[in-house]
């Protein structure tokens, strides 16, 4: 995924995540358990947080497109969309038990997602 790619998707997970936070915050409390709460405040968070890095990441592709930092937009999204889209139907009680075990693949894209920037950063001759 190239940068303005990485950039579109970067404000419609950041918007969407900002949305679900505040789904959870007003519509949510007191309807679900605590810890179902905490579920999707902890899916809300780490779609926002990443979707900024995301953001950031497809800025720096943008002004010279490398191929890590192309793959590292690719981990971010992949991970967000993984990590959080697999949270927030647990959190509702709406997906099967076996979402649970799809969400640490998509911390591992985060992380792999980070571990490139950190690569490419040290790698960069600028």
């Amino acid at each position: 995924m190239n940068g303005r790619h990485g950039a579109l998707v970067a404000g419609i997970l950041g918007a969407l995540g900002v949305a679900a936070g505040a789904f959870g915050a007003h519509a949510l409390r007191g309807t679900i358990d605590g810890r179902s709460l905490e579920i999707w405040q902890t899916a809300a968070h780490y779609q926002q947080v990443h979707a900024a890095v995301l953001l950031a990441v497809a800025l720096w592709a943008m002004q010279e497109e490398r191929r890590l930092r192309r793959l590292a937009i690719s981990l971010f999204t992949v991970g967000i969309l993984i990590f959080a889209g697999s949270l927030y139907p647990l959190a509702l009680g709406i997906g099967p038990r076996m979402l649970g075990a799809i969400t640490p693949i998509g911390g591992l894209c985060l992380i792999g997602g980070w571990l490139t920037v950190a690569i490419e950063g040290f790698q960069s001759r600028r």
